[in-house]
């Protein structure tokens, strides 16, 4: 078992040096094509979007408490984000407000 986790550990090592490898091996010397300015550019937020989709997916807005903690707590991390510009402090804000809605009595 243990030569199992060392395996996926290496593979997981490798994959990772290559990917971070590939923009320097392949673009280094040259301009890179305009399909990738395109996902660099588009990627992210369709990223964000399905993230967020995804964690809405389950909030079930017709019974308490609608959907307000997830809602409110999406609210605080845009708003965060938009103010600051720092991404630590938009998800930790976020989740701090969402823990804290769903445990507290309203």
């Amino acid at each position: 078992m243990i030569r199992y986790y060392l395996l996926v550990i290496a593979v997981m090592t490798i994959v990772t040096v290559f990917t971070r490898a590939v923009p320097f091996l392949f673009f280094s010397g040259r301009k890179p094509p305009q399909w990738l300015d395109y996902l660099q550019k588009f990627m992210p937020p369709a990223v964000m979007t399905l993230l967020v989709f995804n964690a809405l997916k389950d909030v079930s807005f017709s019974e308490a408490p609608y959907g307000l903690p997830a809602l409110g707590a999406a609210l605080v991390t845009a708003l965060l984000h938009l103010w600051k510009r720092n991404v630590l402090l938009s998800i930790v804000g976020g989740t701090a407000v969402y823990m804290l809605a769903i445990r507290l009595p309203f």
